[in-house]
């Protein structure tokens, strides 16, 4: 466990033992710079048409996907002034973000009954599912074509999708 020292412990005098960072919006600077970089005018939560940021610990913005999906529209990052959500201009296919679609073992598909809905909704097709023995289709998720978007989070009726960072993915 790693001990920080955050804006909001510094002020309080309490060091924090600090675990995996909330989901922050699209295109936000690494947490730490974020916390720095973000005033909290709440101009990215108005942004957003999808309706998935919400005021998390602290008033910062954070992601939301039982809210809905996001759709990269980048309205957020052109609200954004103090450039805590940037896009490297440099770069020549910007990722929002690094996150991927994980699917639980409380999953319905993966228990022998029929349920598809998360592959129903994920438009880049990323969820397949693969027939085993007995009928069981198990769900598999390509990491090549998942966006993060989130839109097979909200539908599932056993919120067993989750999307996680790659690193926290590839660890589980």
């Amino acid at each position: 466990m790693q001990v920080s020292l955050t804006r909001r412990s510094m002020f309080t005098g309490r060091p924090t033992a600090r675990s995996a960072p909330p989901m922050r919006p699209p295109w936000a600077l690494v947490e730490d710079a974020f916390l720095d970089a973000c005033t909290l005018c709440d101009k990215c939560l108005s942004a957003c048409d999808e309706g998935i940021l919400h005021r998390g610990a602290g008033r910062y913005p954070e992601v939301n996907f039982k809210s809905g999906e996001c759709t990269f529209c980048k309205a957020c990052v052109d609200v954004c002034v103090d450039d805590a959500l940037h896009i490297d201009a440099d770069a020549s296919e910007p990722k929002p973000w690094h996150m991927l679609a994980k699917i639980d073992d409380k999953c319905l598909s993966a228990n022998a009954i029929t349920c598809r809905v998360c592959g129903d909704r994920c438009d880049v097709r990323a969820i397949q599912f693969k027939l085993a023995v007995g009928g069981i289709a198990d769900p598999i998720i390509d990491d090549a074509l998942c966006t993060g978007c989130g839109a097979c989070v909200a539908p599932c009726p056993t919120n067993s999708v989750t999307i996680n960072s790659k690193t926290e993915e590839r660890a589980a």
